[in-house]
């Protein structure tokens, strides 16, 4: 099957509809899905990630998910790395790559090519989160606010993952964070070889309500007791990547007895919607995206005309 495009690229804020819009183009095309998604390479982290059910991966065969522990890190040049040969393995089958996810960084790196960026440094984060503790994340966020402006424009002043990275980065490089997003490698393929499609939301009060339904979803689904059974494992802490995801931060902060256990909705709840704030803001800076309202009645039909215009 010869395509106009070389993959095509579903994104969107979390519980903009991504799943269901994937699964109806599986339903009219032979297509492959890769998992754009930073926290679904993780093993064990099934519902508070919203993984796609059993059921739906043997519907369509999916890639980049279950691929490490949640002990291990995964970057933006793995992710390119591995996405670029997925692609071409999936159109030697002769299916499209179907992209999907909300990880935006790494669509921006796959497709705009990204600078590399300085390796971890365990003594440094070390460093940083001893800071934090004596003055706060807030404090440290002001810092990055001097010497990297734009970077903490768009992060929250309790966002430590990020801030901590982004004065890494700093430290190490002496150049901000914002610096390497700004200055291209070669993308992975011409412009013209790429489709990326947006589920985006014309009333955010919709996203907002999805939201709230999900994660509520996930705590009746279990999401206290898959991070107890993850703390209870003994090889993770709360600085490790994975444990800082959306949801099992806020649980897990329960479970050590660091909040009440009553503020868990409100909380996972408040850290989703940043999380899709910020997903947004990504989204708004790459121009070349196309377009669908996700709360539009039909925005998944919209999406499977878009997609099937650059399968033929």
């Amino acid at each position: 099957m010869s395509h106009r495009c070389d993959f095509v690229c579903l994104a969107g804020p979390t519980a903009s509809g991504k799943t269901a819009a994937a699964l109806a183009v599986a339903d009219r095309l032979p297509v492959e899905i890769v998992s754009v998604d930073s926290a679904l390479v993780y093993r064990g982290m099934d519902i508070g990630t919203a993984k796609p059910s059993r059921a739906e991966r043997e519907q369509v065969p999916h890639h980049l998910i279950d691929i490490i522990e949640p002990t291990e890190a995964y970057s933006a040049a793995q992710f390119v790395a591995d996405a670029r040969a997925l692609i071409a393995q999936i159109r030697s089958r002769g299916r499209l790559p179907l992209l999907v996810g909300g990880t935006m960084l790494y669509f921006k790196a796959l497709l705009e090519g990204i600078d590399p960026l300085p390796a971890a440094d365990a003594q440094l984060r070390a460093e940083l989160d001893a800071e934090a503790a004596r003055v706060g994340w807030p404090a440290l966020h002001a810092e990055l606010a001097r010497v990297d402006p734009p970077t903490a424009a768009r992060l929250a002043p309790n966002d430590s993952q990020r801030i901590q990275r982004a004065l890494e980065v700093f430290r190490l490089s002496g150049q901000p964070l914002s610096s390497f997003h700004t200055r291209h490698l070669a993308p992975s393929a011409p412009s013209e070889a790429a489709t990326l499609i947006s589920l985006e939301p014309r009333d955010r009060a919709w996203l907002h309500r999805r939201i709230a339904e999900r994660f509520q979803q996930m705590l009746d689904g279990g999401l206290v007791d898959e991070v107890r059974h993850l703390r209870a494992r003994g090889d993770l802490h709360d600085g490790l990547p994975s444990m800082r995801c959306v949801g099992y931060r806020q649980a897990w902060k329960v479970l050590e007895g660091s909040a009440a256990p009553d503020s868990l909705p409100e909380r996972g709840i408040a850290a989703t919607r940043q999380l899709a704030k910020r997903q947004l803001t990504w989204l708004r800076s790459m121009p070349q995206r196309q377009v669908v309202e996700c709360d539009a009645p039909d925005a998944i039909e919209q999406v499977v005309r878009r997609v099937m215009e650059v399968a033929r």
